[in-house]
C-alpha cells in the first residue's frame, strides 16, 4: 500500500510548525525526513500516526483514510518509535509484547506471544528476553523499542531520531537492521534523523523541511548540495567514497 499526504498543515496555538506538507511513500522504501531543530520532524511522524490531529490535510495509507480511524485502528497499521520511551521497569519480553496490545481483547494468545518471540531473534534479544529494559545498553534499549513496532506487524514504521543516543557501531547496526526489515518484509518507513551520512546511506528518498515546509523531496541521484546549503546554511560538497555519497562540510 502507499501511504500519501496531501497539504497537511498543523500548528501549536499560533505557531504554525508544518505547511502544506505532501508526499507519497510506496512500500520497501525508508523516507529520511531532514531538517535543523524545530523544523516540525517529530510533529510530522506524531500527526501521521494521530498523536496530533492535522489543521487540514488527508494522510492515506492505499484507500485507507488514516484520520478517520481510530487510535488503536491506526496502531494496526503503524508502528511509532518515539525520541524517548517508557518501557524501562518492564522485561524485554514485556516491551516487545505491548507491539502486540492493537490487536490484544483480554490477553495474549498463542500468535501474540510466537510473534514476540520471532522478533526477539530477529533482533537477537532471546538472551536478554527476561532482563529489565533499564538494565540494557542504550543499543540494546533501542533494539527493544524497534522490535515492539517490528512486533506491531504494521505496513508502515514512523522512527524519531531512531539512532540519536547511539554510539557508531549501533547506529550502523540498528540502521542496517530496520533497512533489513523494510525491504524484507515490504514495509514503508518514515525517518525523522539528523544524520546526513546515516540518512544517505539507508535512505532511499530524502525530505527536506524549511521553513516548516517541503523545500525539496529527492532521491540520492538528483540530492544537490546546494538543497544541503539551503535547509542547513552550511556550505558542503558531495563527494563518493566506495558505493557511499557523503556530506562533507566545508
Amino acid at each position: 500500500m502507499r501511504l500519501t499526504l496531501d497539504g497537511i498543515c498543523f500548528a501549536y496555538g499560533r505557531r504554525q510548525v508544518l505547511r502544506d506538507i505532501s508526499f507519497q511513500l510506496d512500500r520497501g522504501r525508508i523516507l529520511a525526513v531532514l531538517g535543523v531543530n524545530g523544523a516540525g520532524k517529530s510533529t510530522l511522524l506524531k500527526c501521521i500516526n494521530g498523536i496530533l490531529r492535522p489543521l487540514r490535510g488527508r494522510i492515506h495509507l492505499g484507500e485507507k483514510d488514516i484520520l478517520k480511524l481510530s487510535k488503536n485502528d491506526v496502531a494496526q497499521y503503524m508502528g511509532y518509535v518515539p525520541q524517548s520511551y517508557g518501557e524501562d521497569q518492564m522485561t524485554v519480553f514485556e516491551a516487545v509484547l505491548l507491539g502486540r496490545k492493537p490487536y490484544i481483547k483480554w490477553a495474549p494468545d498463542a500468535r501474540d506471544l510466537v510473534i514476540v518471540e520471532n522478533t526477539l531473534r530477529l533482533m537477537n534479544l532471546e538472551e536478554a528476553a527476561l532482563r529489565r529494559v533499564d538494565e540494557l545498553s542504550g543499543g540494546e534499549a533501542q533494539k527493544v523499542v524497534l522490535a515492539r513496532a517490528f512486533a506491531q506487524k504494521t505496513q508502515v514504521l514512523l522512527l524519531d531520531e531512531p539512532t540519536s543516543k547511539l554510539d557508531l557501531k549501533n547506529q550502523l547496526e540498528v540502521m542496517a537492521l530496520v533497512r533489513r526489515v523494510i525491504k524484507s518484509q515490504g514495509l514503508a518507513a518514515v525517518v525523522a534523523i539528523h544524520d546526513l551520512n546515516l540518512a544517505l546511506r539507508f535512505g532511499d528518498r530524502f525530505l527536506f523541511l524549511k521553513d516548516h515546509q517541503v523545500l525539496a523531496t529527492v532521491d540520492k541521484q538528483s540530492l544537490s548540495a546546494e538543497t544541503i546549503q539551503q535547509v542547513y546554511d552550511v556550505k558542503v560538497t558531495l563527494q563518493r567514497f566506495g558505493s557511499q555519497t557523503i556530506v562533507v562540510p566545508e
